[in-house]
């Protein structure tokens, strides 16, 4: 078990979206959070105070957590000297990227010597099988969006706490190394061999209850050149009964891609949907979520409405007003 709370490693994130497990975590587990350390150069702030290792230390915190989620996934040298430092502090280390914290030689002695813990999130821990697109019981809702980091686990997270508010049956589905830190559990889905990740998505929302929602976080977009397929693997293993469309309106492009433009809401609906319905025909749109934080209350409230009205769909900005709409189009199925 990674031992909490944690000290959150922003490194030198050229802003807020590059370190966006560490914005997770805060958002969703801030009883976990005692500060953050920011390396010169670091543009994203997640609002903590800012701690030396030391200070750190004498404050409790246990774990340094890499909250950096850079293009690649990759442990970059110029963080190194900060987690061997760690490490000889007391600190374990906790990450999630591709670029593994057990294949750093010069870390691995250095926490074998200062007797502390290495967790890499993103290591699948099953041997999970090849999709068999057989129905299960139980419901599934899966987010897809029309970019990358648009706020598809936001969006699940939320709509999870607004359906058990209602009482309805309900468990957030971790697909991504944010989602596993928050709740402990999940499938690193990026991480899994590309025959096999349908399979882990059939494998993580096995058979339930008549009325229990499986509520998967979305990965990915299936209009993004770098990252269509893991959203599609959401899609078939997933075979979701209902689909929230996700999408930030202030973004010129892909995340990543500045030669592509995002998708329409209509365009991600439809292609979606024609995915979903080749193993579940009966899966519908029931609901948009809008990351407006890039806007005033007055231009997010009018941009919902007229989202809702052009779609005939519930639209709202899940984080910021709450996603009880969403959870009331899920009940009504």
């Amino acid at each position: 078990m990674i031992e909490t709370p944690y000290l959150l490693f922003l490194g030198d994130a050229p802003d807020g979206l590059a370190a966006k497990v560490a914005q997770g975590i805060k958002d969703w587990r801030p009883e976990n959070c005692v500060g953050q350390f920011r390396m010169d150069g670091c543009n994203a702030d997640m609002k903590l105070p800012d701690m030396t290792l030391t200070e750190a230390r004498v404050a409790g915190a246990k774990t340094l957590v890499i909250g950096v989620a850079n293009r690649g996934g990759k442990i970059s040298q110029a963080w190194k000297k900060v987690l061997v430092n760690a490490l000889e502090e007391g600190f374990d280390l906790a990450s999630g990227l591709h670029n593994l914290l057990r294949n750093e030689r010069d870390l691995v002695e250095v926490a074998k010597a200062c007797g502390r813990n290495l967790h890499d999130v993103r290591i699948p821990q099953v041997e999970y099988p090849i999709a068999s697109g057989e129905k299960r019981t139980g419901k599934r809702v899966l987010a897809v969006g029309t970019d990358c980091s648009v706020g598809k686990m936001y969006t699940t997270l939320a709509l999870d706490a607004a359906m058990r508010e209602r009482g309805m049956k309900s468990t957030f589905r971790a697909t991504g190394q944010t989602g596993i830190l928050i709740t402990g559990e999940g499938v690193p889905l990026d991480a899994v061999i590309a025959d096999f990740m349908a399979g882990s998505i059939e494998w993580l929302t096995p058979d339930n209850d008549p009325d229990h929602w499986d509520v998967i976080e979305g990965q990915g977009s299936l209009y993004h050149a770098s990252f269509s397929g893991v959203s599609l693997a959401l899609i078939h293993g997933g075979a979701p009964d209902a689909l929230i469309l996700c999408h930030e309106p202030t973004r010129r492009h892909m995340r990543g891609l500045p030669g592509y433009g995002l998708p329409s809401l209509e365009e991600v609906r439809d292609t979606a949907l024609a995915m979903a319905r080749i193993v579940n025909p009966e899966c519908q749109a029931v609901g948009v979520s809008i990351n407006t934080q890039h806007m005033s209350d007055a231009e997010a409230r009018a941009y919902l409405e007229e989202v809702e009205a052009r779609m005939g769909l519930p639209a709202v900005d899940p984080y910021r007003h709450g996603a009880d709409k969403l959870a009331a189009a899920l009940a009504a199925l």
